[in-house]
């Protein structure tokens, strides 16, 4: 990757000889035809630029999405009080990020580098093009991916100070990482750049972790919901707001249902503890999903549904925990973390399921820093140096042994029975046989995880020979299956015996009143869908489709509730008249 840097401060770095533009990378900075400038010409206005001008700033959200007409802008990381330029773009290109379409902060300062013009388009004019123009909207929402992965491969954006040993570190860094929030982690132990910015802000190991966002106050010990504020990530809804649906988890199921829910104009609202993409956006390549031939990373799959679920309308609150269902008087509400409570007329439950644990002595030792369940380019950056096992049979963790062995000089899968067609794809099962430095091991289970705060070792068993062996590895990924989340539901709708959720005939078997639709709970207007519902197919298409099902199944009820409502309002008993009326 070939990009321009330089440590100097940015009135130096201005005045010294124009650097030569940055090579498009990867299609991240295409430069716009003469009949897309005159696209965006009708959305914006021409403005000239001051040499040094700063037109996007870290830490602050977009208001404009930029166009060079003439000049040269620099792209700063906006840190410690320095800039350092890392890309330079010239006429014909965009400036920004990914934020301009998703609210969030920017997380590097664009400025001029001499004179020039732009075409200054407001966010949401921008938001509206994308919505109608459809190969441009397409061509800038590559490029903006694009960008947000050099900027988190390259380490840009705000900072997270502390120990890799530090559950609460590694609770941010993975709050971060599953966020895709470009960020650099400085470890006090390994790096001297952490020690000497702690002596200049005055900190002590007790404060750690903390986070400096370029425009913030320093975060010390944020919890994720204030992380995610100050980054632009949280936007909380009014209290007062009745929302038409309300999905409950931002997986792929719960994002489809919010994409058909937004754009059949239902006021829809997303909740979710953590991330939007749920699992799959840990997987580091889907390949069976269809329209995909080439496979899509489950981060840019969960970032495309994001943007297009907001592009519709539907609101998302990350994190909003959901902690108990309630209904009354024809309405549901669900209440979150942080004392938040949201009403709607109907709920989709997607929260998924959480990967089972090893029952293993020293798990929870091990888990703040050698044990992963989830195989993405951050788990991937943390262990590149060393051997890694995978426990686990299905598509998950051969997904993991594909992905990894591209880092990591040996990955050992650990499959506790004797065939891999059992639970895995024939396509993994191929591409794992074809790399030389995956090494299945059938039968084998863990019996003992060895070292010292980190991972030294595995003891591995055998279990058709009793024989035991040691495999020396510094990592330990888990992917044996799933518990649904489904705690916040209990003595609420039916259950059954794993925590799933019935639906359909199957919560109708429970005993309820009136008969359920298909998807539907024990509870009228209360869906589930995706791996969380009792007797699901585990895979991103099916989850997919339960979503645009369900919200079918919510507007046809809604449907026959108005029929229902004008036909109780019509005196005369009027049964011809159209819902619509």
């Amino acid at each position: 990757m070939s990009e321009q840097s330089s440590s100097a401060e940015p009135r130096t770095s201005l005045r010294a000889t124009l650097p030569p533009e940055t090579p498009d990378l990867h299609g991240a900075y295409p430069r716009l035809s003469k009949a897309q400038l005159e696209t965006l010409s009708a959305y914006g206005v021409r403005r000239t630029v001051a040499p040094s001008e700063v037109l996007l700033a870290a830490g602050e959200p977009s208001e404009y999405f930029y166009v060079v007409l003439q000049g040269r802008f620099g792209v700063f990381e906006d840190y410690d009080g320095r800039r350092r330029l890392i890309r330079v773009h010239g006429p014909g290109r965009f400036l920004g990020g990914l934020s301009i379409l998703t609210g969030q902060v920017e997380f590097v300062t664009v400025a001029a580098l001499q004179a020039g013009e732009v075409l200054a388009v407001p966010a949401e004019r921008l938001r509206e093009l994308v919505l109608h123009d459809i190969e441009l909207g397409d061509q800038l929402l590559r490029a903006l991916l694009v960008r947000r992965s050099l900027l988190i491969s390259s380490g840009s954006g705000f900072r997270i100070v502390g120990t890799r040993t530090s559950p609460e570190t590694q609770r941010l860094r993975s709050f971060a990482a599953r966020n895709r929030l470009p960020h650099r982690f400085l470890d006090i132990e390994r790096d001297a750049v952490a020690e000497t910015l702690m002596r200049q802000l005055g900190i002590s190991p007790q404060d750690l972790p903390i986070v400096i966002v370029p425009g913030h106050d320093v975060l010390r010990n944020p919890s994720n919901a204030e992380l995610a504020e100050a980054t632009g990530l949280s936007r909380r809804p009014g209290q007062r707001d009745l929302f038409d649906l309300i999905v409950v988890g931002a997986g792929p199921s719960g994002l489809a249902a919010a994409v058909y829910g937004a754009s059949e104009g239902l006021h829809t609202l997303i909740l979710d503890t953590m991330a939007t993409g749920g699992q799959a956006a840990t997987s580091s390549r889907i390949e069976n999903y269809l329209g995909f031939p080439a496979g899509i990373s489950g981060a840019e799959l969960a970032d495309r549904a994001t943007i297009q679920a907001e592009k519709f309308g539907a609101r998302i609150t990350i994190p909003g925990e959901a902690r108990a269902l309630q209904r009354a008087d024809g309405h549901y509400t669900v209440r979150a973390e942080a004392d938040l409570a949201v009403e709607g007329r109907s709920v989709i439950i997607a929260t998924g399921a959480l990967y089972r644990k090893l029952d293993v002595p020293r798990l929870a030792e091990f888990e703040t820093s050698s044990i992963y369940y989830a195989a993405t380019r951050f788990e991937a950056q943390q262990c590149a140096r060393e051997p890694v096992a995978i426990v686990g049979g299905g598509n998950s963790a051969g997904q993991a042994a594909s992905f990894l062995a591209q880092s990591v000089p040996k990955v050992y899968l650990l499959v506790r029975h004797g065939d891999l067609h059992r639970d895995m794809s024939q396509y993994l099962i191929d591409q794992i046989s074809a790399i030389p430095n995956v090494e299945v091991r059938y039968h084998t289970e863990v019996r003992e995880l060895l070292g010292d705060q980190t991972l030294a070792g595995l003891v591995v068993e055998n279990n058709s020979t009793g024989e035991r062996d040691r495999l020396d590895v510094g990592a330990l990924f888990v992917f044996i299956g799933a518990t649904p989340c489904t705690s916040w539901l209990v003595n609420t709708i039916e259950l059954d015996q794993d925590g799933f959720v019935l639906t359909g005939e199957r919560a109708a078997a429970a005993g309820v009143d009136v008969r359920p639709q298909l998807l539907e709970t024990s509870w009228p207007g209360v869906f589930a869908i995706g791996d969380v519902r009792s007797g699901s197919v585990k895979r991103v298409a099916s989850a997919v489709g339960e979503g645009a099902m369900a919200v079918h199944l919510i507007e046809a009820q809604f449907g026959q509730e108005t029929m229902n409502s004008s036909f109780d309002d019509d005196p005369a008993g009027d049964r011809t008249r159209s819902i619509d009326k």
